[in-house]
């Protein structure tokens, strides 16, 4: 179904055609004051400078606007247009239109959205953990928002391709592998990520023989040998056995099939360089080979002096492989914002080499996850929190909470509850921030049973279906009736489902999906204490049981959307 604001759009585009005979953006959005209307047109006062200068004669933007209004046809659905301000066109929208138009809907699980005309191939980028190092909450951010926008943009119709840019390359194996490879037997544990890593880097700094025996391993594993490249894979393979419970636990849509890891674009590295230096754009500078990009004053090292190849080198490689043989149409690294300008130098170097015609790179950053104190989220001990630990006292906490709501219910379904609570809550607390900026971990907040966090609308979703059980059936079709204004609150909220999603998938913005399940939950709340559903009767009771059923099956699928799980019951 076509959205409200495609709708409105429309109308008023052709509006602005008849009245000045240009093709502008009518500019709707939602209303920001609801006593003025639903939504509301900004374009009056952008048209009257181009008008001004278009005729010559100075224009008033609300004489561009009642120009608009008179010409505007918007059928039936609209109750009342006015003008506001300096020209601020506003909308009122008709309650039975509302009405039909949830009708519409009503048996329809996606909420009314529609599929992609022109669907993508989106790659998405997102997680990436470091081979023989355990995830920490440094990880969190890049896989949580990167596996919600990767669900979006699915939804929506596109092909999307999750890809897993696992750190497993680089000089540090030469000193894993040597570890692992000259360790008295059984002393070495490598089933102990932390542990065995700072055993290996130990005996580097402190053991010459050892760290050149680390060096040359190192070179025999990128010439293929067969001893170095057997221990490597057995050391990515226990890296896997430590990261994939995790993603479960997370409900992370990420399996060793999504892995792409900084080894498998080695081989094209040198004809990255070889290319980008025959086109002239990478050149030598102090003995590497860089190349230079508008606007930055240092270049991106594609080939270092003394041989051997970058990150950049490896970001160039995988753009290419993720164009030429993966046909992506679109490409977004759901990357730290710290890592803004090097994207920003890979980017145009791709374009610059010809590389990326016609296909969007976008780089989705993000903040950091800082503590109470203000600085970077640490453990007591000073060190990263590991993304285990911090599943697991999710959980542990979320317990608490169920049993305190919950308490009658049988211990596994408890379990299962705690781990949709604590899980949820992690995931939303992070997803319900703009990503641009940093947010305080803050376990009392992000486990409230109040305010805008995971087990809010968790509880909202249990309490919706529960009307339901009470009333002993799930919920027919039936005409719908917008008498007041909270059943009118909700109509309108529930329709502007669609515009949301995409805006995400636009924006890349997760917390605007958050935020709108959030007001969803509060109008339902509002609805809930003012519009008696099982006491009220006839056709008024079987109006609000379909507008229940509406809302739960639009924070369902949000939720779903975001990755966080909606129990029955709490």
């Amino acid at each position: 179904m076509q959205t409200i604001t495609a709708q409105l759009e429309k109308a008023f585009r052709s509006a602005i055609q008849q009245s000045f005979g240009v093709d502008a953006d009518p500019l709707i959005s939602p209303s920001q004051n609801e006593k003025f209307g639903d939504y509301q047109s900004n374009a009056a006062m952008s048209l009257a400078k181009a008008v001004g200068e278009k005729t010559g004669q100075k224009t008033n933007p609300r004489q561009v606007a009642e120009q608009i209004k008179a010409k505007l046809d918007l059928g039936d659905m609209v109750e009342e247009i006015s003008i506001a301000g300096p020209g601020f066109i506003n909308v009122r929208l008709k309650a039975d239109w509302l009405a039909k138009q949830l009708e519409a809907i009503e048996a329809d699980k996606r909420v009314g959205v529609e599929s992609a005309t022109n669907a993508e191939t989106v790659v998405v980028d997102y997680s990436a953990p470091n081979v023989a190092k355990q995830m920490h909450v440094g990880h969190l951010r890049s896989t949580i928002i990167g596996d919600a926008l990767a669900r979006i943009l699915e939804f929506l119709g596109n092909k999307v391709i999750r890809q897993n840019h696992i750190g497993d390359w680089g000089t540090q194996f030469g000193m894993l592998i040597a570890h692992l490879k000259t360790a008295p037997t059984g002393e070495t544990r490598i089933e102990d990520l932390d542990k065995f890593y700072k055993e290996a880097r130990q005996r580097f700094d402190s053991d010459p023989t050892f760290a050149d025996e680390a060096r040359a391993s190192v070179v025999r594993l990128q010439a293929g040998g067969d001893e170095e490249t057997r221990l490597w894979q057995k050391i990515v393979a226990e890296s896997r056995n430590h990261f994939q419970p995790i993603y479960d636990r997370l409900g992370v849509n990420l399996t060793q099939a999504n892995e792409r890891g900084e080894s498998s674009y080695n081989p094209l590295l040198a004809g990255v360089v070889s290319d980008l230096k025959k086109s002239g754009i990478a050149t030598e500078s102090e003995g590497a080979i860089a190349v230079f990009t508008e606007g930055h004053e240092a270049p991106i090292i594609v080939e270092k002096s003394g041989g051997g190849f970058g990150y950049a080198t490896t970001d160039l490689a995988a753009v290419r492989h993720r164009i030429d043989t993966l046909h992506a149409t679109r490409i977004i690294y759901v990357v730290g914002a710290p890592q803004s300008q090097h994207f920003q130098q890979v980017f145009a170097t791709a374009r610059k080499a010809g590389w990326a015609k016609g296909v969007v790179l976008e780089h989705a950053g993000f903040g950091s996850v800082l503590g109470p104190d203000g600085k970077m989220f640490k453990a007591r001990s000073g060190e990263s929190v590991k993304l285990k630990d911090l599943v697991d006292e999710a959980e542990e906490r979320a317990m608490k909470v169920v049993n305190e709501k919950s308490a009658d219910l049988p211990e596994v379904e408890k379990r299962a509850i705690a781990k949709a609570v604590g899980i949820g809550a992690i995931k939303y607390a992070d997803l319900s921030k703009d990503r641009i900026g940093d947010y305080t971990f803050d376990w009392d907040k992000m486990l409230a049973m109040d305010g805008n966090t995971a087990p809010y609308l968790q509880y909202a979703y249990a309490r919706i279906r529960s009307i339901f059980r009470k009333a002993g059936e799930e919920p027919t079709s039936a005409p719908i009736q917008l008498d007041s204004p909270y059943e009118l609150a909700i109509a309108k909220q529930i329709l502007r489902f669609s515009e949301v999603i995409q805006q995400v998938a636009r924006d890349l913005k997760p917390h605007l999906l958050c935020t709108y399940l959030y007001d969803l939950a509060t109008k339902f709340s509002a609805f809930y204490e003012n519009c008696p559903v099982l006491k009220s009767e006839g056709a008024t009771r079987a109006s609000r049981l379909v507008l229940c059923h509406l809302t739960s099956t639009t924070l369902a699928l949000g939720l779903d959307l975001l990755g966080i799980e909606h129990p029955e019951q709490m």
